[in-house]
C-alpha cells in the first residue's frame, strides 16, 4: 500500500534528511587511501547519534528469518553495486570506486516511531580511471534527470525510463534485480521504483501524488546489468566484475512539483 505523508510529516522528513545529507557529505570529505570502511562506520554511527538519530540499516530484517544487517553504513566498492556491510573494515586504495549508503531515523525516541530517509553516493578514492569517473558522473545525472520527472500526474515509469535512457545513451548498464522504493514510515515501503522501463498499464506504474514519498536510486554498470549475491548474503556484485555506481535521494512529491527531501 502506498502511504501519502502530511505536510507536518514531510517538514519532519525534510528536517531528517537535510541532517542526513549533512553527515555523508562529511564522511564524503574523509573518503582517501589508507582510510577503512570500519572508520566510517565509526563516523557514521556517532554523527547520527549526536544529531539525535538512529541508524536505520543496522539490524534490518526485510524479512523476519533473514540475518539481521550488521552496519549502519552500507560501503560498496568497486564491483559491489549496493549492500555491501561496512564490517569487516576494509582498506580503501588508490583508485577504487565507493558507494556509501546512508539510512536514518529521525528523531529518534524510544517507545515512539520517527520518520526514515535514505540517501547514496558514490566516490572516487585518490586518483581514478577516466571510465570510472564518467560512471560515477553519468550515475549522478540520471538521477537529476530522473527527479526532474516528479511532479503529481507523471507516474513511476516516468523516472525509470529517464535513468535508463539516459544510462544506455552514454553506453552503461542499468541494474533490473534492484529498485528504488518508498520510504517515510518504514525503511522500505511501496511503491517500486524501477530505474528502468516498466509496461505503462502494470499496476506498479503508480500515478505519483502529493504526499508520497519515494527513494530513487539509480544503480549502474560499467559493464552488463546482471547480478550475484556475495557468500556474505548481503553484498550485491556486478556479475562480470565490472564497476558499478550508485546515487541516492528521498523525494516528496509535492503539489507545485517536487522537495529533495535529502539535500542539504
Amino acid at each position: 500500500m502506498i502511504t501519502i505523508k502530511s505536510k507536518q510529516e514531510i517538514k519532519i522528513l525534510r528536517e531528517g534528511g537535510k541532517i542526513l545529507a549533512s553527515i555523508l557529505y562529511k564522511m564524503a570529505k574523509e573518503v582517501k587511501p589508507g582510510i577503512t570502511t570500519a572508520d566510517l562506520e565509526k563516523m557514521a554511527c556517532n554523527l547520527i547519534k549526536q544529531a539525535g538519530g538512529r541508524p536505520s540499516f543496522k539490524g534490518y530484517q526485510s524479512l523476519l528469518d533473514d540475518k539481521p544487517y550488521p552496519t549502519a553504513l552500507c560501503a560498496s566498492i568497486n564491483n559491489e553495486i549496493v549492500h555491501a556491510p561496512a564490517l569487516p573494515a576494509r582498506i580503501l586504495e588508490d583508485g577504487d570506486i565507493i558507494g556509501l549508503d546512508l539510512g536514518m531515523e529521525y528523531p529518534y525516541r524510544k517507545n515512539k516511531n520517527g520518520y526514515y530517509t535514505d540517501m547514496a553516493i558514490t566516490l572516487g578514492v585518490g586518483k581514478i580511471e577516466e571510465e570510472a569517473a564518467e560512471l560515477i558522473a553519468v550515475t549522478r545525472e540520471s538521477l537529476e534527470l530522473a527527479i526532474r520527472k516528479i511532479k503529481p500526474g507523471n507516474t513511476i515509469n516516468d523516472i525509470g525510463r529517464t535513468v535508463q535512457q539516459f544510462a544506455e545513451s552514454k553506453g552503461f548498464a542499468v541494474v533490473r534485480e534492484l529498485v528504488g522504493h518508498g520510504v517515510g514510515y518504514d525503511v522500505h515501503e511501496d511503491p517500486r521504483v524501477p530505474n528502468y522501463e516498466i509496461p505503462e498499464k502494470s499496476l506498479e506504474n503508480a500515478v505519483l501524488k502529493p504526499g508520497m514519498v519515494i527513494a530513487v536510486e539509480p544503480m549502474v554498470n560499467l559493464g552488463g546489468w546482471r547480478v550475484e549475491t556475495s557468500p556474505d548474503d548481503f553484498t550485491i556484485l556486478t556479475a562480470d566484475g565490472s564497476l558499478s555506481a550508485h546515487f541516492e535521494h528521498t523525494i516528496a512529491v509535492m503539489e507545485e512539483g517536487y522537495l529533495v527531501i535529502t539535500a542539504l
